[in-house]
C-alpha cells in the first residue's frame, strides 16, 4: 500500500499515562486511531495487579496531586498531598471514563509485530489478526524491563529485582539489603525498616534528599509558587536550605552527593532519614563482592544478609518495533522533542523521557504534539516537510542549564520549565496552538463535575 492507499488510522500501543493522553488528544483532533492494551484495564504500571507491574504496596506519587493530574479533570479534593498507588489507579480508570476512552481501547490484545512498509505499518497482534495503519505510536512504558547488575562471587540467600516485590512483610525475620538509592529503592529500604532483623541500603554516590513538604506545602507546590530564579541561583539557594532541613547527611552514614541538587532525578522522601538516624536502616557503599551469605561492601565491611532486593532501574525497549528504526543511544532512543524518531516517518513515542515535575499535564502537552504533527502528514504536506526536517536536525538544549549526572538515566533527562519553553517554541514557530484548560471539556462523557474519592 501507498500513502495515499493506508487508511488515515494511528494505533496507539499501551493505554497507561501516556496512552491515554494520546486518546484523549486523538479524539479531539478527529484522528481516526485504536489503541492496544495487552492487560485486562487501562493503567499500566499503576494496575498492581498486571503481571510485570513494579508497584509495591507502599507506592506514592512523587509529585502532588495539585501538579499531577491532566488538564481537565484535578485529582478528587479527597487525595492526600501525595497519592497512593491505588488511588492513582482509580484516577486514571476516572479520566478514561469521563472522556469516554474505553470504547476506543482494545484490552488483552497485545501488539507482537510491527512491519514498516510504504506509507505506513502492518500490525501483528496476539490474537493473531494483522491490521494496516498510517502512523504507530508508541507508550509502552519505560518500567517493565529490568535492569539487574553481576557481581563477582557468588550469594547463598535470595537475590532479586526490585520489580518483584510487593510486601514489606516479604521482609520478616531477615536480614535485608536494598540496592540502589532511587525513589522506589528509598521506599523500599523504608519498608523493611519496618519489619526486618536488620536493614540495608547500598549506595553507589550521594545523594540530595528533598522532603515531600516544605514549611507545611508539598515541595513541588512550594517550587512551583516561589520565585523562579536562575539554575545556578536555584541550585544554590535550594542547596543551602537542603542542608539546614537535613543537616550533614553523612552522619548517617551517607555518601557526601558529587553533584549539585537537581544534576539527578530528586529523590522526594522523607522517612530515609529518619530510619536512618534510629537506626532502623544502615547505609552501606558499594558492593565489592559477593561472598556466600555475605555481602563484601568496598570499603572492606560485611553483613551477613538473607534477601537483597536490587533497586536498579529498566531498560528501555520497544521489542514490537525493529530496533534499527530508532537510532539507540545509551540504551536510549533519540528522539526529537523526546517523541519524534528522527529518521523513520510515520513512528512516534510518548513517555520515553524523565523530568524533574508532574507527568500528566506535560503528556496533554506532548500528546497534542503528536497529534499536530499526524494532522500536518495528513492535511498538509508543506507543513509536514517543514516539521520532518526541523525534526531530523534540531537538537534543542532540555537541561534548563543543569549538568545532569553521567548515567543512562540521565541521557534523556529534561528539566521540565525548559522543556515548555521549547514546546512553546515549537508551537510558534509551526502555527499550533497550545494546550489550554476548558480545551476538553467537549469531550466529557459522564459529568461535568470532577470525580470524587472513594
Amino acid at each position: 500500500m501507498s500513502a495515499t492507499e493506508m487508511p488515515n488510522r494511528a494505533c496507539i500501543v499501551g493505554a497507561g499515562p501516556g496512552g491515554l493522553a494520546l486518546a484523549r488528544s486523538f479524539l479531539h483532533h478527529g484522528i481516526a486511531f485504536d489503541c492496544f492494551e495487552r492487560h485486562s484495564d487501562v493503567g499500566g504500571i499503576w494496575d498492581q495487579r498486571n503481571p510485570g507491574s513494579p508497584i509495591y504496596d507502599s507506592a506514592h506519587f512523587i509529585s502532588s496531586k495539585t501538579q499531577s493530574h491532566y488538564v481537565d479533570l484535578d485529582m478528587p479534593e479527597g487525595f492526600p498531598d501525595y497519592p497512593s498507588n491505588r488511588q492513582i489507579h482509580q484516577y486514571m480508570q476516572q479520566f478514561a471514563k469521563v472522556f469516554g476512552l474505553y470504547d476506543h481501547i482494545t484490552f488483552q490484545t497485545e501488539v507482537v509485530k510491527t512491519e514498516k512498509v510504504q506509507g505506513g505499518w502492518h500490525l501483528t497482534l496476539s490474537s493473531g489478526e494483522t491490521h494496516p495503519y498510517r502512523w504507530l505510536v508508541c507508550a509502552n512504558g519505560t518500567n517493565w524491563h529490568p535492569s539487574v547488575p553481576e557481581f563477582a562471587g557468588t550469594f547463598d540467600g535470595e537475590i532479586r529485582h526490585a520489580v518483584t516485590y510487593r510486601s514489606l512483610e516479604e521482609f520478616k525475620g531477615k536480614r535485608a539489603l536494598i540496592v540502589g538509592a532511587g525513589n522506589s529503592g528509598c521506599d523500599i529500604a523504608c519498608d523493611a525498616a519496618h519489619v526486618a532483623d536488620a536493614a540495608f541500603i547500598s549506595l553507589r554516590r550521594g545523594y540530595h534528599f528533598i522532603p515531600k513538604h516544605i514549611f507545611g506545602k508539598p515541595a513541588d507546590v512550594f517550587a512551583h509558587e516561589g520565585p523562579h530564579m536562575p539554575m545556578w541561583l536555584t541550585q544554590k539557594i535550594f542547596g543551602v536550605m537542603l542542608r539546614l532541613l537535613n543537616g550533614d547527611l553523612t552522619r548517617l552514614g551517607l555518601p557526601k552527593p558529587d553533584h549539585k541538587v537537581f544534576e539527578s532525578h530528586p529523590i522526594v522522601n522523607s522517612q530515609l532519614l529518619h530510619y536512618l538516624s534510629h537506626g532502623d536502616v544502615t547505609a552501606k557503599g558499594d558492593i565489592e563482592r559477593l561472598d556466600g551469605r555475605e555481602v563484601v561492601f568496598k570499603d572492606g565491611s560485611r553483613e551477613l544478609i538473607d534477601l537483597i532486593i536490587l533497586a536498579t532501574g529498566y531498560q528501555w525497549h520497544i521489542p514490537y518495533v525493529e530496533r534499527d528504526l530508532f537510532d539507540w543511544s545509551s540504551n536510549r532512543p533519540d528522539l526529537y522533542m523526546n517523541l519524534f524518531p528522527r529518521k523513520t516517518e510515520g513512528l512516534y513515542t510518548l513517555g520515553f523521557m524523565e523530568t524533574n515535575g508532574g507527568a500528566y499535564k506535560l503528556f496533554d502537552q506532548m500528546a497534542d504534539l503528536v497529534g499536530r504533527a499526524i494532522l500536518a502528514d495528513r492535511d498538509d504536506r508543506k507543513l509536514h516537510r517543514k516539521f520532518t526536517k526541523l525534526a531530523a536536525g534540531d537538537r534543542p538544549d532540555l537541561s534548563g542549564g543543569v549538568s545532569y549526572v553521567a548515567s543512562d538515566r540521565h541521557a534523556t533527562y529534561v528539566n521540565i520549565d525548559a522543556y515548555r519553553a521549547e514546546m512553546a517554541r515549537l508551537r510558534k514557530k509551526m502555527g499550533w496552538g497550545d494546550v489550554l484548560d476548558g480545551q476538553f471539556e467537549h469531550l466529557r462523557t459522564v459529568s461535568s463535575k470532577p470525580v470524587a474519592a472513594e
